[in-house]
């Protein structure tokens, strides 16, 4: 993705962070792939979680290509400190926000852990405040729940994911797992963006590790 501000890959404190703004910004309001409403109402049994994993360009579209169980994902801002941050805002490194994508999956379909299971194989949770040549706070690997009920198991995948990587050498996993962050949506632009934009940038990587549970088993 295209950076707009230099600054140093660092979590602003809440009294240093942006200011933002009272009301959403505009976004679409349908899937630009599925055409199932971007904001919902979602359907009864529909779960939604939040996943920073890089630029959120590519890592939306891992969700979407998913061949079953995924009914809605967007992209938007989660984790900082700023209310309806703007993409700039964020990229500047004084929001807090990463940059997220929200995964609306049926978990009788898609089991939440088969859920995590993409997202920790789809980049590498080692690496802090960046993805590859991606370098910034909004990089960060993150879960962001929204229901209590979700901890367990995404603290579960993690535990499995962290051990089956420092069986192959890798450092400590660095995954945050927060619970009753507000989710932004992002600007129309980027929802979906690598459908609109076929040749758009994507520098997502996985470590090539596999992640040992993710088959709704209980973890």
């Amino acid at each position: 993705m295209l950076h707009l501000f230099r600054k140093k890959a660092e979590m602003p404190s809440p009294a240093d962070a942006l200011p933002g703004r009272p009301d959403p910004l505009p976004t679409d309001e349908t899937h630009f792939v599925s055409g199932n409403p971007l904001k919902g109402p979602y359907p009864p049994g529909i779960e939604t979680i939040g996943l920073g994993f890089g630029c959120f360009w590519g890592a939306e579209r891992k969700f979407w290509q998913l061949p079953e169980g995924v009914f809605v994902t967007a992209v938007g801002y989660q984790g900082g400190f700023t209310p309806n941050p703007t993409y700039e805002e964020v990229c500047s490194g004084r929001t807090g926000h990463n940059e997220v994508v929200l995964v609306a999956f049926d978990p009788m379909v898609l089991p939440l852990d088969a859920v995590l299971k993409t997202f920790f194989e789809s980049h590498d949770p080692t690496q802090g405040y960046r993805q590859g040549n991606d370098v910034g706070t909004q990089y960060r690997s993150g879960i962001y729940l929204t229901d209590p009920a979700q901890e367990a198991t995404a603290k579960a995948v993690r535990s499995a994911y962290a051990a089956a990587l420092k069986a192959r050498g890798f450092p400590d996993i660095t995954t945050e797992i927060v619970s009753g962050q507000t989710f932004y949506f992002a600007e129309g632009y980027h929802q979906q963006y690598l459908a609109k934009n076929p040749a758009g940038y994507c520098g997502l990587g996985g470590t090539g590790v596999a992640c040992p549970i993710g088959t709704g088993v209980a973890a």
